[in-house]
This record gives structure tokens, sequence and C-alpha cells, in this order.
């Protein structure tokens, strides 16, 4: 799903002059995306600014906190900034939701799990619900999942970025109907010999690999093990 908020940019910079020339410059850059560029403030003030904020620009030496100090104090919280959806579909629960996403720094079509961004003011399973509508058609019933539905980090040695698992079951019946312009998705039902194929044979993304290898690994209920938390 593409962002249709507005982006949210907190400048840190003790100096005027490059503070209101890292301002312009954003807003230039960004243009009408840009929704709040903010000074520095009191140590707990700007934690709160920046914990919001989708980019910072931070200098390294001011007075009330460092730039360093503030950015490990914002990725010490780890909130989900989106959601993958493991959904199992069928009365016999012995398929899972997919989606074939065509993906532009490859040039390809990728197999992938339902995902999106988490909205202001959404839980996981609200995101989780919402987009699973959005890109398959479906209707999403989150399951709870205990400790394994707390976010989990994604590429650390380049981001913060964190993503949680949302586990369920899918009703209805599969629509693009949904989907953004802007989106090219093939949502698919997959039992467990379609994703051995597709994991011997087609682009996969890493996580959703991971996550087809527990489910054919295993038999009857995919999510039956949740239980056990």
């Amino acid at each position: 799903m593409e962002r249709t908020e507005p982006l949210q940019v907190v400048i840190c910079d003790d100096d005027p002059v490059m503070l209101q020339y890292l301002r312009e410059l954003t807003e230039k850059a960004l243009a009408s995306e840009v929704f709040a560029v903010r000074t520095a403030l009191a140590p707990g003030e700007l934690d709160g600014q920046a914990r919001s904020a989708h980019i910072l620009i931070l200098d390294i030496q001011m007075p009330e906190q460092s730039g360093i100090a503030l950015a490990k104090a914002v990725s010490r919280e780890n909130k989900p900034d989106g959601v993958i959806l493991f959904g199992v579909y069928g009365e016999k629960k012995d398929r899972v939701v997919l989606v074939r996403q065509y993906r532009y720094p490859l040039g390809d079509y990728v197999y992938e799990f339902p995902a999106g961004l988490v909205e202001s003011g959404e839980d996981m399973a609200a995101a989780g619900i919402r987009e699973m509508y959005e890109e398959t058609g479906l209707i999403f019933t989150p399951v709870d999942a205990g400790a394994c539905s707390r976010p989990f980090f994604t590429t650390i040695g380049m981001t913060d970025e964190s993503c949680g698992t949302v586990f369920g079951y899918c009703s209805g019946e599969p629509t693009s109907a949904h989907q953004e312009s802007s989106e090219d998705i093939q949502v698919l039902i997959a039992d467990r010999a379609e994703c051995r194929r597709i994991l011997r044979e087609e682009n996969v993304a890493i996580m959703c690999a991971y996550m087809l290898m527990h489910f054919i690994a295993g038999e009857g209920d995919p999510l039956a093990f949740l239980q056990k938390e």
C-alpha cells in the first residue's frame, strides 16, 4: 500500500541559519508531503516529536540533546511500521493467501504474503483487516498469536523499521477491485503442493519464504501452533 498521509519531518539543529536552510530545502524537495518541521525542544518534547516522524534530520552536537542520543532514544521504541498477513483459507484450513506483486527494483513479479503499513491510530489487527481487504478483497479474522504477534526488526543493518505478523483466517472470494491503481497485484490461494513449487521456481520475498517453509512442513491447521502459546 502507498502512504496517503503527508510525511512528517523533524529537523533538529541549534543553528538558526542552518535550521532555516534545511527547512526550506526539505519543503522544496518533498513539496506538499512535508507535514511538520520542528527545531530543537526540551529533550522530552523532542523525543515525542521524533517518535512520530517519518524522517529525522539531526545535528550531531546540540546543547539540549545530541542527534546521536535522540536517534538511539527513538530506535529503542519498537512500534510496528507495517504488518505481514498470514491468512489461512478454506474449510480444511489447508491453503494460504498469497500475492504475486510486480516489484520495480527487480523488474519482475515476487511472491509475498499480503502486507502493508500500519496507519495512525491503528493496531496491528486493524491494519491487517484493512490491508487484506484492500489487496485481496477477502474478509480477514485475526487470532490471538501471543508473543508471536509482537513486531520484529526487518533490516537492522540499515534501519530500525519493524513489522509484525498478523495470523488469521480468510473467507470470501478474491478480487482486485479494491487495489490502488498503481498496484500490480495478483491474488492466489495456494495449497502445500503449490507452495513447494513456488519455493523451488519463483521469486519469493525472504519473510514469505520462511513462513511458507513452516506451512509446508506441517499438517492440518497451520495456526495450531499458536494454541501452545
